[in-house]
């Protein structure tokens, strides 16, 4: 017997029929992402998964000599997407290093311009390319029974989206042709303006600094962010009811939808937004400040929070090999033995860490990827864990939620929930949102949590302008401040990425760059089976997952699969090559133009 969580599923196996299935390249801005896949079309379900990259950038290689100072410029170049927050997360780290902290003005500017990033990113992710898989094209064609049936129901948030029923919504998702696409172009356009009043240049700042930041406050630079983010409001609110009428339709009309995806909950969370009457970017301070940031760091284990300590969360990094095309570093001499509190660092923490690449040909019963395999180790449990981070909004809003530290006008986290207050927008009144801690780690609820997202960084965004015009009113307007490279430091830098953690670790020795690794959340999402045969979060969420598509081998689009990988928000998924056994090869396009070239 097999079942798939729900009783209408439950069924006799049948005879196996195995379908070897790839997508690669599920091309992205930071490498060259493949799944590659067994599918068991008789069952209907995935019994095997593997996610590889293929390509190598190596900038832990060529960091090493570099001024320090010239961190953040270069490490903002990881990624054509996000590269602000590696930037952002570059000077934490370095700042640590200095010992420098910027001033009041200069965190509130950062803090506004990664707001309008989280803004900016999520929508048009969510919206031109999540929801192609969700869209009416993508469904009558992978669904059919599905679509008839959202034309048959009625929304239930109508009277906030002014949809009628779920295929009119679906149909708003269609590709260049529908409302909420056109839309979402439109917001992503004015948020990226926002970025750019704070941090001067989209994606690759050149504004921020260790120290502080090159934006000069002025009123119109904030009441022009603000005119904007006014602008978006309404859309933040509809986006939220949108999601949520179409995401609870999938779970009623396909019982056992909540098994897509779904993997053991572990999440974790390296905290975002700065408290800039906390923080002062020393380590042994940093389980305060940290605890002090606007989305708060932790690691969720199983529903429960393991720790929110940074401190301890630094120390429990492990970089695994396993899978990866490396040479181990472990009989290297240290970077680091002990953090300035005294706490031995692992050898294989990124303090410690020496990339030496070792390219050969792919073997998925080796060596597979060019990914390497962060691991978070458990001092209770002794397990070194696959931590995801949920596309980044799932593991940032749960981690917030079971803390409740975040207690702010506009966001407060209440032990199971998160509420988030936006204003009265152009036509939609004052509207309080709230994001409940879910049943699953799933595809559906990764997704869901997306926009209540973009809705919690538009809420803070009107606390930091606040705070920020309140500053300028009583003329403290500094917004660098000055420091010497030490001989000899170390720092690490703790924020989130669009699509979740993201740590730089860094050791300075005779005022150079001699170690240096940045982690964003590819490697943590996308990493391959690890040295004790522990698979990454991409193929631990494929693997298993039962397949609802209606279509057969011979035209399969894997709709199912791709929801899932695209729900962990791999960059920017813009087209698939699928193989199909035997030699047998189709090309299919999951891309924004989807309907818009055929023919």
């Amino acid at each position: 017997m097999t079942t798939t969580g729900d009783p209408t599923r439950v069924r006799e196996r049948k005879p196996a029929q195995i379908v070897d299935m790839s997508w690669d390249p599920i091309t992205r801005i930071i490498g060259n992402l493949g799944i590659y896949t067994k599918i068991d079309f008789a069952n209907q379900e995935v019994v095997e998964c593997r996610s590889t990259s293929s390509l190598f950038r190596g900038y832990s290689v060529f960091m090493k000599g570099k001024d320090p100072r010239d961190a953040g410029f270069i490490t903002s170049r990881i990624c054509g997407i996000c590269g602000d927050n590696h930037t952002t997360c570059s000077n934490y780290a370095q700042q640590m290093a200095y010992g420098v902290k910027p001033p009041k003005m200069a965190e509130h500017i950062t803090n506004l311009g990664e707001a309008a990033e989280y803004m900016f990113d999520h929508t048009i992710f969510q919206d031109n390319l999540v929801f192609v898989d969700f869209c009416e094209a993508m469904v009558k064609a992978t669904n059919p029974g599905v679509l008839a049936r959202a034309e048959r129901t009625d929304a239930p948030r109508g009277d906030v989206h002014g949809y009628r029923t779920i295929a009119d919504i679906m149909k708003a998702f269609n590709p260049f042709e529908g409302e909420v696409y056109k839309e979402a172009l439109k917001v992503s356009r004015v948020t990226r303006e926002m970025f750019c009043l704070m941090e001067g240049r989209h994606v690759h700042p050149s504004t921020l600094y260790p120290g502080g930041v090159g934006t000069m406050p002025q009123p119109n630079t904030f009441t022009d962010y603000l005119s904007r983010l006014m602008r978006v409001i309404d859309f933040v609110k509809k986006a939220v009811a949108m999601n949520d009428d179409v995401f609870d339709f999938f779970y009623e009309a396909l019982p056992g939808y909540e098994e897509v995806g779904k993997r053991r909950i572990l999440l974790g969370c390296w905290g975002a937004w700065q408290n800039p009457d906390v923080v002062d970017y020393r380590y042994e301070t940093m389980n305060e400040w940290g605890k002090a940031m606007y989305v708060t760091p932790g690691i969720v284990v199983d529903g429960k929070l393991v720790t929110n300590n940074l401190i301890d969360i630094n120390l429990g990094l492990r970089i695994m090999l396993g899978s990866s095309f490396y040479e181990d570093w472990v009989n290297e001499q240290p970077f680091v033995t002990h953090d300035p509190l005294g706490n031995p660092v692992d050898m294989r923490h990124p303090w410690n860490q020496t990339t030496v690449p070792v390219p050969q040909k792919r073997d998925f019963d080796g060596k597979y990827s060019w990914v390497m395999s962060p691991r978070w180790y458990h001092p209770d449990s002794g397990e070194h864990l696959a931590l995801d981070t949920g596309g980044g909004p799932l593991a940032r809003l749960w981690s917030t939620a079971l803390s409740g530290l975040v207690d702010t006008p506009y966001v407060k986290a209440t032990g199971s929930s998160v509420r988030i207050s936006l204003p009265k927008g152009e036509s939609l009144p004052e509207t309080t949102l709230e994001w409940h801690i879910p049943k699953w780690s799933n595809t559906i609820e990764r997704d869901r949590a997306r926009p209540y997202f973009v809705a919690y960084a538009a809420a803070m965004a009107l606390q930091f302008l606040e705070e920020s015009m309140g500053l300028l009113r009583a003329g403290e307007t500094k917004v660098f401040e000055n420091f010497e490279v030490p001989d000899e430091a170390i720092g690490c830098g703790f924020h989130e990425a669009v699509r979740g953690v993201l740590s730089h670790h860094l050791v300075i020795k005779d005022k150079k760059i001699a170690n240096y690794h940045p982690y964003p959340p590819t490697p943590w999402n996308a990493s391959p089976r690890d040295i004790y045969g522990t698979p990454g979060p991409y193929e631990d969420a494929v693997q298993g997952q039962p397949i609802f598509e209606e279509n057969g081998p011979d035209d399969f689009k894997g709709v199912d699969i791709m929801r899932t990988v695209r729900s962990f928000d791999p960059c920017l998924p813009c087209g698939v090559h699928m193989y199909m056994g035997k030699g047998k090869t189709l090309t299919t396009v999951h891309t924004p133009t989807y309907g818009a070239n055929h023919g």
